[in-house]
């Protein structure tokens, strides 16, 4: 569990980087309509991030304390995104909504990218 625990704040301090940078872009470029969109779905993708974390404590105490847990939380998960989506498509002229879906996506893309880094540079170095 100390891994995922290392993985799950590395993810959440390189989208709040992502976030600041999306922020940057709405604020000086003439994409607002998608850094928006970027900005919605990624905030909303960490909300399911730090729910996932709650949930796998919870299931990890169950496991040690020999309890069943009931789910892991999948539904309130595609709610938060489908309510992304939907306050996309109900103010069209705010928020882009490829921005939205590719913003959901972005923790699994720096999990991702942070897997592939610590695979291949740090493990060796060790």
């Amino acid at each position: 569990m100390p891994e995922f625990k290392e993985t799950y704040k590395r993810t959440c301090k390189w989208m709040f980087y992502l976030m600041a940078f999306y922020v940057l872009g709405w604020g000086f470029t003439s994409y607002q309509r998608v850094f928006m969109g970027l900005l919605l779905g990624t905030a909303c993708s960490l909300i399911i991030l730090v729910m996932l974390y709650i949930k796998m404590n919870k299931f990890d105490k169950s496991v040690t304390s020999g309890k069943k847990l009931r789910s892991l939380g999948s539904t309130a998960r595609l709610a938060m995104a489908a309510i992304a989506v939907m306050v996309a498509l109900k103010w069209p002229h705010d928020f882009e909504i490829v921005g939205v879906v590719l913003g959901l996506m972005t923790n699994y893309i720096v999990i991702t990218i942070y897997y592939v880094f610590y695979s291949f540079y740090i493990r060796k170095q060790n």
